[in-house]
């Protein structure tokens, strides 16, 4: 395990693990859920995405091919490459922030999504709050929680946050699993019992907004468990093969990218 640390700031990294966050530290308290236990030990080679608890980085895409990406199922450690890109991230810890930057080198033109997949060790009742009302893109996992018919082959329906089924609050276990998008939404705030986390991703000209899983024991079927996933990303889609033009990220002409995700929290 590597721990980049600083005032009352930590984050601790699995090398070994696809490059997961284990903890972060922030305001007192671990942020970080730690996961169901569905595997022992680093999951390299895997095909198949296991729900390690953390955050996982997800690159090229969440969901599609390779499932939730090519970094996760790897060692890596500063430094990792995907096919004809590397990806490279460091750490900066100080008073309550933890600020992560990544630089991307890939060939010019590359598309591609990413997103810090965090899954939060938060209580009933936690909220989610954006800064304003964005576009929420909804998949098609929420169709049977919808007045209306889900469309004919649509990859995702478009309302507005926190949508018809609140997804503004982790609620009680009601056997619902959920995933969207809030579209073009850089900032989001997490209140949890006494104290507001804030997840801020910054990419200039580039599309960034942040996902939601909101698991209240409704995945996987046969063996459900609970999971709240707040995930700052680059793109406006899950799967890089259903991304219409301005829905990924592309590689400028000198063949980098740079991003940089601040953490924050503070008592409430």
């Amino acid at each position: 395990m590597v721990t980049a640390s600083g005032g009352s700031a930590a984050v601790t990294i699995d090398p070994v693990d696809g490059g997961r966050w284990t903890s972060l530290v922030l305001a007192g308290r671990e942020w970080l859920w730690a996961g169901p236990g569905l595997l022992s030990g680093p999951r390299t080679g895997r095909r198949d995405f296991v729900d390690a608890g953390g955050l996982d980085e997800c690159f090229p895409t969440v969901r599609g091919t390779p499932d939730h990406g090519g970094l996760w199922n790897q060692p890596w450690d500063t430094t990792v490459s995907f096919e004809e890109t590397t990806l490279t991230r460091t750490f900066t810890a100080g008073a309550d922030t933890v600020v992560a930057d990544y630089t991307l080198q890939a060939p010019p033109g590359y598309r591609f999504i990413w997103a810090a997949h965090a899954l939060l060790d938060c209580a009933v009742g936690a909220t989610i709050s954006a800064p304003f009302a964005p576009t929420c893109r909804l998949y098609p996992e929420a169709a049977a929680h919808l007045p209306e018919p889900w469309p004919a082959d649509a990859p995702w329906v478009a309302d507005t946050w926190p949508t018809t089924l609140g997804l503004d609050t982790y609620g009680p276990s009601d056997g619902t699993a959920v995933g969207a998008v809030l579209v073009d939404c850089p900032t989001v705030s997490v209140q949890d019992r006494d104290a507001l986390l804030t997840w801020e991703l910054s990419c200039p000209g580039q599309p960034v907004s942040t996902a939601l899983w909101r698991n209240q024991a409704g995945f996987p079927d046969g063996a459900p468990y609970r999971s709240l996933g707040v995930e700052p990303m680059l793109g406006r889609v899950f799967d890089l093969a259903e991304a219409g033009p301005g829905d990924a990220a592309v590689v400028p002409a000198n063949g980098e990218l740079t991003w940089r995700l601040t953490v924050t929290a503070r008592p409430v």
